[in-house]
């Protein structure tokens, strides 16, 4: 049996799936990325070249849905070599719909099951755009560009058997009636790295100092330092926190660029943008901005953490909450949708709203100084970990799934009409 992957950066998403059927006896696992997709033992790996000039739309509220049809031909072009050159003839075809390549994916394997992985469905309202009043929506001409921004998404969907969203608050982004074809299963962390360590230690690069856990440690982590992902109000928080915690060190990760929402203005960045604005009111010597950091790194921070502080628009939500709380981290997180899926205020964390700037500083301050006391809340959030964001337990729920779809596809085979692949 064959199955194909889909996805511009492979292995992305799906590196746990393909491990998991390149071990099984008979199985051969394909591929299909963009240059920057990686080999993976045990899967044949086609990489399609990237366009050398943006495709030009005849319309400039399709140009989203223009460069999606362009990877899909480009994609379909590496499925295409792979049928030819390696004999690859998926029953199962897995790829993420957000870029494209999927689209004609049913064109080329008409008898394959398709899953798509249904991870974002943009909206212009209760999401992600025009929820921050810092930065205006930009009316009709805004909502009209999110429409026609799903049209590759919703065509992918349409041609799928199935589609995968990670958490049940992503599938309902989708319209209702794509809900039933939507499963929930999410990609999972590695709960045994991220895990408590009483003896845990971290030395960030170019800091003089080792830090523990019995260090009074705020942490906060993201790709990069955003509107998207709070960066702005945690900073406005800052100057009340420090004051009321005169012993609070505060590592800070995250890149200087933007990996969502609009850039910063021209010759800045949102880091120095929102640092400016606190500058003179916060104790620098306390404040650490690490840059990215490598993973070893990262975990240690977390484990080192009093408390870890994440914010986020209606939006994606971050692997690194998720780590945090496997890591037993207490944590201050957004009252919002995607947070409150995984946080239970009082439970296994404690939530503010997002725009609340004194409320995230009076419960910081509040947790820190009551942190001995709050085992039950870690124990709480790494139990939340473990029974739904194990990899080990999501993984099995995500194979169910597709070795189901499988089963289904067995059933009738028999009955069903020889289908022919475009070429």
């Amino acid at each position: 049996m064959d199955v194909l992957f889909i996805h511009n950066n492979f292995p992305g998403q799906f590196v746990h799936m393909a491990q998991a059927f390149a071990q099984r006896p008979g199985v051969r696992v394909f591929a299909v990325g963009s240059p920057t997709a990686r080999p993976r033992q045990g899967v044949m790996l086609a990489r399609y070249p990237m366009p050398k000039a943006p495709p030009k739309p005849g319309h400039p509220l399709v140009e989203r849905f223009t460069s999606d049809v362009v990877r899909g031909e480009l994609a379909g072009a590496a499925m295409q070599r792979l049928r030819r050159e390696a004999g690859c003839d998926p029953a199962l075809v897995v790829g993420h719909s957000g870029w494209g390549e999927t689209l004609f994916a049913r064109d080329i394997f008409p008898a394959a099951k398709q899953v798509v992985y249904s991870e974002f469905f943009y909206n212009y309202r209760n999401s992600d755009v025009g929820f921050d009043p810092e930065f205006p929506d930009g009316g009709l001409r805004t909502a009209a560009r999110i429409r026609t921004k799903n049209a590759g998404m919703l065509t992918a969907l349409a041609a799928a058997d199935m589609g995968l969203s990670p958490t049940e608050w992503q599938k309902r982004q989708h319209p209702d009636f794509l809900w039933d074809r939507i499963q929930v299963a999410h990609d999972g962390v590695d709960v045994n790295a991220a895990a408590p360590h009483p003896d845990a230690q971290f030395r960030p690069a170019g800091v003089d100092r080792t830090f523990t856990r019995h260090d009074e440690i705020i942490t906060f982590v993201n790709r990069q330092l955003e509107p998207y992902r709070g960066y702005h109000v945690f900073m406005r928080a800052l100057p009340e926190i420090m004051a009321k915690r005169p012993n609070a060190q505060v590592l800070i990760v995250g890149g200087d660029g933007v990996a969502y929402g609009r850039a910063a203005p021209a010759g800045t960045t949102w880091k120095e943008t929102y640092l400016d604005e606190v500058r003179g009111r916060i104790d620098m010597s306390r404040v650490h901005f690490l840059g990215q950091v490598p993973k070893p790194d990262f975990l240690a921070l977390l484990q080192i953490s009093s408390c870890h502080v994440y914010l986020t628009y209606p939006f994606v939500l971050s692997w690194s909450l998720l780590e945090a709380m496997a890591a037993g981290c207490l944590i201050v997180g957004s009252d919002t949708a995607p947070v409150r899926e995984a946080i239970v205020d009082g439970v296994n964390g404690r939530l503010v709203d997002f725009f609340d700037v004194v409320a995230l500083a009076e419960t910081v301050a509040r947790t820190l100084a009551e942190r001995d006391a709050l085992g039950a809340m870690r124990r709480a959030a790494r139990q939340t970990a473990l029974a739904t964001y194990d990899l080990r337990v999501c993984l099995t729920r995500q194979m169910a799934l597709l070795d189901g779809l499988l089963g289904a596809q067995s059933a009738l085979e028999a009955a069903r009409p020889a289908l022919v692949p475009v070429t």
